[in-house]
């Protein structure tokens, strides 16, 4: 009982700092593009990553955490921040926020797939009503995007579920904090390059906000978020724990609104209510 509590309470600090990414993201590419933000991100959680990592000599993982290592460095290194990233080009925060409810989804069917468990056919049922409810907002919502924006999200939902679902596989044997800086490291020779290349050609023209927001998002969603989040996955399970997802989408919708003063439509807060129902359905069948 003690160790799932502490998992709940774990995984509940991750999703409020995660809550704050993508308007943080919409934020920073004003100023960067989403190629140097998603390195740079990388960069700096990396560097910390790796001193925690020496100064707390930890021992290298073995040859056959390597691929699920690198499995996570796509998934929540890489193709999240770059994908989410370039769809903020497209749409709002509020917008992007709204395909936030499918992640806990999609982090439970890659546990299912991961674990070969049988879910029961109303878990099926509810996860393409949910899928629906997104792709109903997202084709008949007006002002919010476009197409490209809303398909890159989706993209970036699947692309992080599998992340966080081998992550929080990794974190039994790891440990949570662990897994999130060798993910890092394994990346931080290929980031490094690319924030070289896609760097500002004018720093001058960056202002505090962008700043902020990089800070934000290489600190806390890149590294510190991740180590309260693999760690209450790891102690009160995938699925269980991943409930707290759905808080996700309230949290980042109030901080869009707050921050960035974005209108937030009745259509938007009846579909994350839909789709946060539909996935709430579907783990209760997992």
């Amino acid at each position: 009982m003690e160790r799932s509590s502490a998992g709940w309470g774990s995984g509940l600090i991750g999703v409020i700092i995660f809550s704050g990414s993508l308007p943080a993201t919409r934020v920073a590419v004003v100023d960067f593009s989403p190629m140097f933000l998603t390195s740079a991100r990388a960069v700096i959680a990396g560097l910390l990553g790796a001193m925690f990592l020496i100064g707390l000599r930890q021992t290298l993982p073995s040859k056959k955490e390597l691929v699920p290592l690198l499995v996570v460095s796509l998934g929540v290194v890489l193709g999240f921040p770059l994908l989410t990233g370039f769809a903020l080009q497209h749409i709002t925060a509020g917008h992007s926020i709204v395909f936030i409810g499918l992640l806990p989804l999609a982090t439970a069917l890659f546990g299912v797939l991961r674990g070969s468990e049988r879910p029961k056919p109303a878990f099926w049922a509810f996860s393409i009503l949910g899928a629906a409810a997104v792709a109903g907002f997202a084709l008949f919502t007006s002002g919010g995007g476009s197409m490209l924006g809303n398909a890159l999200m989706v993209a970036a939902i699947l692309l992080c579920g599998l992340g966080y679902a081998e992550g929080a596989t990794l974190s039994r044997r790891l440990g949570g904090w662990q897994v999130i800086s060798w993910a890092l490291l394994l990346s931080l020779p290929a980031m490094a390059i690319i924030a070289m290349l896609t760097a500002p050609i004018v720093w001058n023209s960056v202002g505090a906000p962008a700043w902020i927001s990089l800070a934000y998002v290489s600190v806390f969603s890149m590294l510190v978020g991740f180590i309260f989040w693999y760690r209450g996955l790891a102690l009160g399970g995938i699925a269980r724990v991943g409930q707290l997802q759905l808080l996700q989408p309230f949290f980042g919708l109030v901080l869009a609104a707050a921050f960035l003063g974005e209108a937030i439509s009745w259509g938007m807060i009846a579909s994350t209510l839909v789709v946060v129902a539909c996935v709430a359905g579907a783990k209760r069948f997992t």
